[in-house]
């Protein structure tokens, strides 16, 4: 059964107080490498105006903000309020005031106009929408010609002893951890997430058909977790 857009929102704000903590386990502590890598290929550079789409916490739009510079400016988007509220006061706490906007919104209707930004990021957010396709023509949309998003996400492998592996860790590691801290609940929807999340081929299909001239996914983590690279004509 699909979770509505209202559910997942739900999610999230509940999740929001242990939300970086929670990514670390879920990742093995790795999810700061592979969002150093996704930056790399959004091709964000000094100057831009970028956008970070489902922005969470706010690490990764921290980050562009160190890239782009003074010059530039980065929108941090995400539709959970108490999420957006963690990114701003981590924001203010630890990097001082760059020129970050943080915007409650939608990924799916986004309040910018055409061609508005240079190049995008997104972390853990395309397989948590409600509509995958949609979400990328909104963001082929945004992007200006010329420009890239890179779009980070965890995804089932198709090797059976990864596949296998990363099973026993969501079963014995993650939610036993949520449970712990009363989210069983919250992250027990992970699993089935992941199985009705589109493989690297078909999600290159779905960029493509969403207008993106250039798509390339790259799995990392033995098919664990992957990036799916963007450029729009």
């Amino acid at each position: 059964m699909m979770t509505s857009n209202s559910q997942v929102r739900a999610i999230f704000d509940r999740i929001a107080p242990v939300y970086d903590q929670l990514n670390d386990w879920l990742s093995l502590g790795q999810h700061r490498v592979w969002k150093h890598m996704t930056l790399k290929w959004s091709e964000a550079k000094a100057g831009d105006v970028c956008l970070d789409l489902c922005c969470g916490s706010g690490d990764m739009a921290l980050l562009l903000g160190r890239i782009v510079g003074a010059s530039g400016k980065v929108y941090g988007v995400d539709f959970a309020p108490q999420l957006l509220a963690i990114a701003q006061e981590r924001c203010d706490r630890q990097y001082g005031k760059p020129d970050i906007c943080w915007v409650e919104a939608d990924a799916l209707n986004l309040p910018f106009t055409d061609n508005f930004f240079d190049a995008a990021t997104m972390s853990y957010g395309l397989r948590n929408v409600t509509d995958i396709f949609g979400c990328l023509q909104e963001l082929h949309r945004v992007i200006k010609p010329g420009g890239s998003a890179a779009i980070l996400d965890f995804h089932r492998p198709s090797q059976p002893a990864a596949r296998a592996f990363q099973q026993w860790y969501l079963d014995n590691i993650v939610v036993p951890v949520a449970d712990q801290l009363g989210l069983r609940a919250e992250y027990a929807y992970i699993a089935p997430s992941l199985e009705r999340f589109p493989n690297g081929l078909r999600q290159v299909t779905l960029a493509r058909q969403a207008g993106f001239a250039i798509a390339t996914h790259y799995p990392i983590a033995s098919g664990m977790m992957g990036v799916l690279v963007v450029t729009k004509a």
